[in-house]
């Protein structure tokens, strides 16, 4: 042996005694806790040579991100930002709930704690007690046209500045954070072109935050490529087909519609996100697929279509049906309609699980992704009877998305309102109509409040009805590895819910939107 060489000396040997520190997932990881308290800093704990010690990212010479020995690269989290750990909690996890739980997240995402305790050797800065809580992920509403006052339409027409039609927006988007809705997409109805370029870079996508609100997704355009005979609330003076194809839907929605490339998040600097039509009109199911190839989710809705029609839609690309049971046509043995698609068992099988229901009981396959769309419920007990929703749910469990068609009444009293320049009713029991008619504009319901009625309708369980608000709506909009869902990587976006009373009468105790704890009382 040289003189240089040094001779590794051999593990030392524990004669203290062992001591519980915390749990990983699922087992107990004892540490070696001789002298030093719980509260030491955890290298302190260690003899040097019993862990590796991995370089720092921002150390010279040092990899940007290490790998570990599998070659595999590892994102390692900041390590000077701060740790919380929730305990005595209950997790919403992998369509189950897992007691006796724990949650850590940090930088606004969830960690993995065994990350930390391997490279950083953190313990958390903050402890957060749920006291028995169940631990959900922030609900997500794909279709709300307005709250607290505000029309995202019409306030587009009134001639507001862009200063104050984002103060608008921000009412909304923080407004919406004490029903657990964490990441919504605001919704453009019917309009002229310039309602369009002037509203829709308002909307692009941005972060949640507890002063700005509940993440904005980007936008759901509804319309003006819609059926007149199922308008609904929508103005039929600037319905239109499309008889150029995409042409046509380009000149109406202007650049918030054209292709941009997705960041590293998978984020895509444009406003639209999901768009309604009617497939049967002139143009529409021809545009679907260059509507697909920008990353645009295309729904069906306000529509006259057949059930052949609807299952070329959906043969093109379409992944999603508008407010399933309104505004369509009705149910009928002999041709159901958009509705019948939930029936369908000979659509082409996607190729992959993204934009697609996972597979259940009623799916043609029982390995492959559903090839049916993805529906949305308005569960106010208005626009549906309950043994409707039912019925949808029971035939395609794992296609229900639960959506409110929020009205600028959400969180008001009975009164008058407006959508899209349209005087709206809200009578006793909080349904909104057009002045005048029976015809339905839109609800008046909270996202928490779809999730306790969808329970009561269907007799599903609080899990279910908690996906139908989260992993559902992720999953159609391609977001399911940091939306709707307690998985390491997503965002800290959480809903503590008292489950105390039952499942069809939860209660949002507390909100946090990327690791942010929100004042309930101050939204």
């Amino acid at each position: 042996m040289s003189s240089t060489e040094i001779k590794p000396s051999a593990p030392p040997r524990f004669t203290f005694p062992l001591y519980k520190h915390y749990s990983l997932k699922n087992q107990e990881v004892a540490y070696a806790d001789g002298a030093p308290s719980l509260s030491s800093p955890i290298k302190t704990r260690f003899p040097p040579n019993v862990f590796p010690i991995l370089p720092s990212p921002t150390s010279p010479g040092s990899p940007a991100t290490p790998t570990t020995s599998f070659g595999l690269s590892r994102q390692l989290p900041d390590p000077h930002a701060k740790i919380y750990k929730v305990v005595n909690c209950r997790l919403l996890q992998d369509h189950k709930i897992v007691e006796n739980s724990y949650l850590w997240f940090q930088n606004g995402r969830i960690i993995k704690p065994e990350d930390l305790f391997f490279t950083s050797y953190r313990e958390p800065d903050e402890i957060i007690d749920a006291k028995g809580l169940l631990i959900a992920p922030g609900f997500i509403d794909l279709q709300i046209n307005g709250a607290f006052g505000v029309d995202f339409t019409t306030d587009a027409e009134s001639g507001k500045s862009d200063e104050e039609l984002v103060k608008d927006i921000e009412k909304v988007s923080r407004g919406l954070l004490k029903y657990g809705c964490t990441s919504y997409l605001p919704t453009v109805v019917s309009s002229k072109t310039g309602v369009y370029h002037k509203a829709l870079p308002l909307l692009r996508p941005r972060p949640g935050s507890v002063l700005a609100g509940a993440e904005i997704l980007g936008a759901h355009i509804e319309g003006p490529f819609i059926a007149e005979g199922k308008k609904g609330a929508h103005n039929p003076n600037v319905l239109s087909a499309a008889p150029r194809g995409i042409t046509d839907l380009d000149a109406r929605y202007g650049p918030e519609l054209a292709f941009k490339k997705p960041d590293a998040r998978g984020d895509i600097e444009r406003a639209v996100r999901l768009i309604t039509i009617a497939p049967e009109l002139e143009g529409l199911l021809e545009a679907v697929p260059e509507l697909v190839s920008r990353g645009i989710t295309v729904s069906i809705g306000h529509s006259e279509a057949r059930i052949a029609d609807a299952e070329a839609a959906v043969a093109k690309g379409t992944t999603f049906i508008t407010h399933l049971f309104n505004a369509m046509q009705a149910f009928h043995h002999r041709d159901p309609g958009i509705i019948g698609v939930l029936g369908s068992t000979h659509l082409p099988i996607p190729i992959s699980h993204k934009h697609h229901p996972s597979p259940s009981i009623t799916s043609p396959s029982p390995t492959k992704p559903d090839p049916r769309p993805f529906y949305g419920l308005i569960c106010d007990g208005v626009h549906c009877h309950p043994n409707s929703v039912k019925i949808a749910y029971y035939s395609h469990p794992r296609g229900a998305i639960l959506v409110t068609d929020a009205l600028s009444s959400m969180g008001l009293p009975p009164g008058t309102y407006s959508l899209a320049g349209r005087t709206i009713i809200v009578d006793d029991k909080l349904g909104a109509y057009i002045e005048g008619t029976t015809t339905l504009a839109g609800s008046t319901i909270t996202i928490d409040a779809c999730v306790r009625n969808f329970v009561r309708f269907t007799g599903c369980s609080l899990v279910e009805a908690i996906d139908a608000a989260t992993i559902h709506p992720a999953k159609l909009l391609g977001i399911e590895k940091r939306k709707g869902a307690l998985r390491i990587g997503a965002d800290a976006d959480l809903v503590f819910l008292d489950d105390s009373q039952g499942p069809e009468n939860i209660v949002v105790s507390r909100v946090f939107v990327r690791g942010e704890e929100v004042d309930l009382k101050a939204c």
